[in-house]
């Protein structure tokens, strides 16, 4: 039997005194309150207060803790999962004005891609509750596989990939559907790369910062081969932020950025792909007959409340106006009103996010939730920021809107992993230790 006590005030002329004792293998606690009028003792346990005599008796009954479903409920971020079910209906609604005419020309039903869609969704948001419901350990084992297995599937894709026509090995083709590698790869890489961080703060803990450095170049080649520079940009700075939360200097920062910069001109004057899109970029004139100027005519054409539901006419000009451009059509159709109802939603994910992970304690929980996070919303500032020609144009969907079975199912246990690191949990502190929070 061990007891250990600590003495607290709680007010003037009155102190806790707070004895924990481990008796028979369990914890319980005795909390004895003295004052100028009161004179209290009583044993809490974590089902209510009982005598000295019943926990010395074994008559104090066994705690089986909270159950899982009512304990995940309690500690969600309930105001995140509401708006990533937001902007999955959102997506839904877009997706039915701008698949049609996609399906059409196909020869396929005129709402084919939206039933895709909702079934991906209805994946998606599974995998998201799933994964959600884990604890942190649980959901590092989870990424570490799941990153190997998206790794090895990236290296193989310039022999059994395929680039539809887009001239980007990318794509796994299984006839039913396609797999997009990157996709898969992009959380589970974050939460490796803040697994190998928070071990190199511990003491005598292994040169993480270095192995993940090393990593990324690793990932960010491969992605590059493709090639997919959005992604390899979308990955570099994802490591970038986790890299910056755990403390990095920042002269060092600016160095890896200007490394980046000498590596996309390098890009540049090696890859015509690349090198296409930067010129069309930086071009003064819009050929109103690309997808650029499509989507910015229709931006344009929206104006503040739209032109109507079912009444706009880029959805018939642009081949990528269900995924990559799928803003235009929301602009268009509904105007400046629903894309600032999108922007919101995500800016909302992101603070809200950001100001429960500022609370948490642990190092690897905070910098895994923070990468995540970022490039949560950094994901979906490239793909508005391509359609109103902020960016060069980048195959990349915007998340939980865009049409796209392996961003869907990617996001959600992206999203899943995020929740899971955002959950209310005791932070070990005095109040937590005190109110007997698990």
């Amino acid at each position: 039997m061990s007891v250990f006590i600590c003495i607290y005030p709680i007010g003037k002329f009155a102190v806790h005194w707070c004895v924990y004792i481990i008796f028979a293998g369990k914890k319980v606690q005795m909390r004895v309150a003295l004052s100028q009028r009161s004179l209290k003792g009583h044993v809490r346990g974590s089902k209510g207060e009982y005598s000295m005599t019943e926990m010395v008796y074994g008559s104090v009954p066994v705690s089986r803790g909270e159950p899982i479903l009512p304990k995940w409920w309690r500690t969600i971020d309930k105001w995140t999962l509401a708006a990533i079910l937001g902007l999955f209906s959102i997506g839904l609604l877009l997706g039915l004005a701008s698949s049609p005419p996609l399906a059409e020309k196909n020869g396929l039903a005129p709402f084919h891609y939206v039933q895709r869609q909702a079934f991906f969704g209805g994946l998606s948001i599974v995998a998201m509750i799933v994964t959600s419901m884990m604890g942190p350990q649980l959901v590092r084992r989870l990424a570490v596989v799941g990153f190997i297995l998206s790794f090895v599937a990236l290296i193989l894709l310039p022999f059994f990939g395929t680039d539809f026509g887009k001239g980007a090995v990318r794509w796994y083709a299984l006839g039913f559907a396609s797999v997009q590698p990157s996709e898969f790869l992009k959380p589970g890489f974050i939460v490796v790369a803040a697994w190998l961080m928070a071990a190199a703060q511990e003491i005598n803990g292994p040169p993480g910062r270095l192995w993940s450095f090393a990593l990324t170049i690793i990932v960010v080649f491969f992605l590059a081969m493709q090639p997919d520079f959005g992604q390899a940009s979308l990955v570099l700075f994802g490591w970038g932020v986790v890299y910056f939360v755990a403390g990095a200097p920042m002269i060092l920062l600016f160095i890896l950025a200007g490394l980046t910069v000498g590596a996309g001109a390098v890009a540049y004057n090696l890859s015509d792909h690349f090198a296409r899109r930067i010129d069309g970029f930086l071009s003064p004139d819009i050929d109103p007959r690309t997808q650029i100027g499509y989507a910015t005519n229709a931006i344009q054409e929206g104006g503040f409340f739209g032109v109507g539901v079912g009444e706009g006419q880029v959805k018939w000009s642009l081949p990528d106006a269900h995924t990559d451009f799928i803003i235009a059509v929301a602009a268009e159709e509904y105007g400046f009103v629903m894309v600032a109802l999108i922007l919101f939603i995500y800016g909302s994910i992101v603070l809200t996010s950001l100001s429960r992970l500022m609370r948490e304690r642990d190092p690897f929980i905070r910098l895994a939730g923070t990468g995540l996070v970022c490039m949560f919303g950094v994901q979906a500032v490239i793909n508005m920021g391509v359609a109103v020609r902020l960016l060069p144009a980048k195959g990349m969907t915007l998340p939980f809107v865009s049409y796209g079975g392996s961003s869907l199912i990617a996001g959600g246990i992206a999203m899943g992993m995020l929740l899971a690191f955002t959950r209310s949990r005791p932070q070990k502190d005095v109040a937590d230790i005190l109110n007997g929070r698990k």
